[in-house]
């Protein structure tokens, strides 16, 4: 092991930084722009069972800190998708996850096997997704459980269950992906957010009310990586929301992550991975830190 080393329940990472779903493409088309080999793995964004044309124009705009995006998941659909990216994945410098989505269990199983074909490291089920209309799976402990079965049972590969910060008790969603097979959980997706562009008088997106990602979301995800970690400590965690920094990643690692995801940086700053990586090894270097395990957990209770 490195000193950098840590582990998702089956799955070991060379490092703690994940390329988060959504911002890095297929991972395989952003080869040229992201340097990958400072990361641990990274998510492909979503693909459901056929194509999804997502929604109309505006579909993504600043608002504070952050951004709001309602781009509804456009893809190709799994076939086209394992057909375009599948033969590239093996190349990567990283572990390359894929990311399943559907309107259904069913179609999150289909998914699922379509990505395990593709040759795929693991697969992340998104049960959150803010933007597409109707309940998220996420919102409902059940419904999370029964995607999860589908998806365990379609696929020998890691899962990793990517749940939503709009949930009331993201505790018992957790507990209850967990006991349907999920490796891990993905704290957080974004929280649903809206704007209104005050000259044109016009929602600034087309469907209203869209994901919230950036700095903002950092202390919700936050809460709800130390709320699960402290109710389930043996259920790895990735923390996902507002990551910018070597201080941010170590902050989630604290709260009890395993990993941590970097998502909406990329637009602004697509190489930012290798500044988070030196940040935390200058950090555990000062603090003679051996290992990231060492940090995982690490915060202390007033």
């Amino acid at each position: 092991m490195t000193a950098l080393d840590t582990e998702l329940g089956p799955v070991r990472l060379t490092s703690p930084l994940i390329a988060a779903s959504g911002t890095v493409g297929s991972v395989v088309d952003f080869a040229n722009v992201i340097d990958f080999s400072v990361y641990g793995a990274a998510v492909a964004k979503s693909v459901s069972p056929e194509p999804w044309s997502g929604k109309t124009a505006p579909r993504m705009a600043p608002a504070g800190q952050g951004m709001l995006n309602g781009i509804g998941i456009q893809n190709p659909g799994i076939g086209a998708w394992v057909e375009e990216f599948g033969p590239r994945i093996a190349a990567m410098p990283t572990q390359v996850w894929g990311s399943a989505v559907a309107e259904d269990p069913g179609g999150f199983g289909d998914v699922a096997r379509g990505l395990s074909a593709a040759g795929v490291d693991a697969v992340e089920v998104n049960l959150s997704c803010p933007n597409l209309g109707g309940k998220l799976f996420a919102l409902d402990a059940r419904a999370s459980a029964k995607v999860i079965d589908e998806v365990r049972a379609a696929t020998g590969l890691p899962i990793g269950a990517k749940l939503s910060p709009n949930a009331v008790d993201v505790v018992a969603v957790a507990e209850a992906v967990a006991e349907a097979g999920a490796d891990w959980v993905v704290l957080t997706n974004t929280v649903w957010g809206a704007g209104i562009d005050i000259e044109t008088r016009r929602p600034k997106l087309s469907g209203v009310v869209g994901g919230y990602s950036g700095a903002a979301l950092k202390p919700i995800a936050m809460r709800c990586v130390w709320e699960v970690a402290q109710a389930l400590p043996e259920l790895p965690i990735v923390g996902c929301g507002g990551i910018r920094s070597g201080a941010d990643a170590i902050e989630y690692l604290l709260a009890g992550a395993s990993a941590v995801a970097v998502g909406t940086e990329h637009f602004a700053t697509p190489r930012i991975g290798r500044r988070i990586i030196g940040d935390i090894e200058r950090f555990m270097k000062v603090e003679d830190v051996a290992m990231v395990g060492e940090l995982i957990g690490g915060a202390v209770e007033w």
